[in-house]
């Protein structure tokens, strides 16, 4: 069979600058917002489920297995638990055993105005000691060093840090903890340290002035866009007694020994879970906002797809005689239909490809909150990927019912057409 050349479809897209910014600005559109929601929902499902640490069980209060928000247990916990259970991680005798306080507060920079209603910025605050970062290996403390108990002082995320404008303001020290596990409380690490004071960023947390005196990367999960505290200066500020869940890193023992522990113990109304385990089910948590928003950008995209579909059946509609004469001359319907597939495809790809280069630009990095925290959106190959197969959707569909509804036409009539 007989095709027609490439660059026919080539030379014919520019025929008809309108149609061709329109077919071309409906198939960027669309693509970028393909890439956005892939984006978007890969961000959200890859952040909750890295932040798990494997080898990791965290002790929730019974009843309180889907949220470690709404769990309380006795702040006594976690010295009962290193007592009772063997086969722990340790360094230098110190049990990798974090106690956690998880609360929603709001947050803002203390020049900022307060928020007018009930606009209020709210972001999670974690209570710890600095056994933290040896249960999470994720966070590492890259700059400044812990706060001190009872100074008003607390660590942020470096998306946090980002999103309030103070990552490059900060408390620089001559001593830097590198490695704050080595630290068995929040003021031995502090007054280890000659502080060469520069001015230090300070943030309203429920309205209480707290000075920044570090920053936490911890990319690609939640702590990055978490606020950290000793755990006794939040317990003050919340005016509470109880703490959220107790995080221990397993060695020699398994979860089988927590939860006998648990069992043992119904006075502590204690429940065990696996932390990949728990955060695996958060996930399945939020997959109606995934499923929310792939299908709102479906819907805007819908709407710029018709837009292009309609401009590609103006102009395929207006060739009949065109269409007709390539027959004549002894093309075949099939080659005909083929280099109008063609000749879409290579007019969506000219907004598709922009459209791509502008999404890695402007997504790729990009901080997004939800009320687990603050995800960085990464424009992958699955995202590209998911955006080229949108549009080249777009160009097939797009092009095959125009071009079979002017080959129906029969050719002598078609020739009589006065349709340029």
């Amino acid at each position: 069979m007989k095709f027609l050349p490439l660059h026919y479809a080539a030379r014919n897209i520019g025929r008809s600058p309108l149609r061709l910014a329109l077919t071309a600005g409906g198939g960027a559109i669309v693509v970028f917002l393909v890439v956005s929601a892939v984006a978007s929902v890969r961000a959200l499902d890859r952040g909750i489920r890295a932040s798990g640490t494997v080898g990791n069980v965290m002790l929730l209060g019974a009843g309180s297995e889907e949220s470690v928000e709404r769990s309380e247990i006795s702040a006594s916990t976690p010295g009962i638990l290193a007592a009772s259970v063997r086969g722990m991680k340790s360094l230098g005798g110190a049990a990798f055993i974090s106690p956690e306080l998880h609360v929603p507060l709001p947050l803002r920079r203390a020049d900022q105005p307060a928020p007018t209603g009930n606009a209020r910025d709210l972001v999670m605050v974690r209570g710890v000691e600095p056994s933290a970062f040896m249960v999470h290996p994720q966070a590492r403390l890259s700059i400044g060093r812990l706060p001190e108990i009872g100074r008003a002082e607390a660590l942020v995320g470096r998306s946090l840090a980002d999103r309030l404008g103070i990552a490059n303001t900060y408390v620089r020290n001559d001593h830097v903890t590198a490695n704050p596990s080595h630290a068995t409380n929040f003021s031995e690490n502090s007054s280890n340290s000659n502080s060469v004071n520069s001015p230090a960023p300070e943030i309203l947390i429920d309205d209480i002035p707290f000075t920044v005196t570090g920053i936490i990367d911890a990319p690609g999960v939640a702590i990055d866009g978490e606020a950290w505290l000793p755990i006794s200066d939040l317990l003050v500020l919340t005016k509470r007694q109880t703490i959220s869940v107790a995080v221990i890193s397993l060695d020699s023992a398994d979860i089988g020994d927590v939860e006998m522990f648990a069992a043992q113990r119904p006075d502590l109304e204690l429940t065990a879970i696996d932390e990949p385990a728990y955060y695996a089910g958060l996930a399945k948590f939020f997959r109606p906002v995934q499923i929310l928003i792939a299908v709102s950008a479906l819907i805007v995209a819908l709407g710029a797809m018709l837009g292009g579909l309609n401009a590609l059946d103006a102009a395929f509609a207006s060739r009949s005689r065109e269409i007709a004469m390539l027959q004549v001359l002894g093309y075949s319907r099939a080659a005909v239909v083929a280099n109008l597939i063609q000749e879409s495809m290579i007019t969506v790809a000219t907004g598709a490809i922009p459209a791509l280069l502008i999404a890695v630009l402007l997504l790729d990095g990009l901080g997004v909150r939800f009320s687990m925290g603050i995800f960085s959106l990464r424009v992958d190959a699955a995202c590209v990927a998911s955006g080229l197969a949108a549009g080249l959707l777009l160009g097939l569909i797009g092009s095959v019912p125009p071009t079979l509804r002017c080959l129906r036409a029969d050719i002598p009539s078609a020739l009589k057409s006065d349709l340029v």
